[in-house]
């Protein structure tokens, strides 16, 4: 849990766009993990399958009717989560205001958009591992790569043209 905490909550705020519902998602993982540890066939692969465990059940509460109106969504949420960096004071605060902001546009992506984006970069998985957690084709998890840069490309744009500045 100390380990992989952290990592599993964050990609799971952002996958589901509400803390508390993280939280409890990673519980649950890491229950159903202790339930089913002799399933792992590999120990070093922990990490791969703690995820997976941790994006299923956060599918599992996105297609929930009852959730999504319960929990308010939070866009500021991970930054919480965010490791200190060795920067000056100066890139800290500006890296987290454009990771804010960057976070708050990925959160308006279709889940399926996002969970491969969130996977990719944030999780640094490779294409190959993203589609054996997702259980798709290589194909589907670049188009889905493709499409959500798509769509992040244009809500930066269209943020860029509103604030008139630049998130990069």
């Amino acid at each position: 849990m100390d380990q992989y905490g952290t990592e599993l909550l964050r990609t799971s705020c952002l996958l589901l766009r509400d803390q508390q519902a993280a939280e409890e998602a990673v519980q649950d993982t890491f229950v159903r993990a202790y339930e089913r540890i002799h399933q792992l066939k590999e120990p070093d692969k922990l990490r791969s399958w703690l995820i997976r465990i941790a994006v299923n059940r956060c599918r599992e509460k996105q297609r929930s009717w009852s959730w999504r109106h319960l929990f308010p969504s939070s866009d500021e949420v991970w930054l919480t989560l965010e490791e200190e960096s060795v920067a000056g004071p100066e890139d800290i605060v500006l890296g987290m205001w454009l990771k804010g902001r960057l976070s708050s546009l990925i959160q308006e992506l279709k889940y399926i958009y996002r969970e491969a984006l969130i996977l990719y970069y944030y999780n640094e998985f490779t294409v190959q591992e993203i589609a054996s957690h997702l259980k798709c084709n290589e194909n589907t998890v670049k188009a889905r790569l493709v499409r959500g840069r798509q769509q992040l490309k244009t809500l930066i744009e269209k943020e860029e043209l509103r604030d008139g500045e630049s998130i990069r």
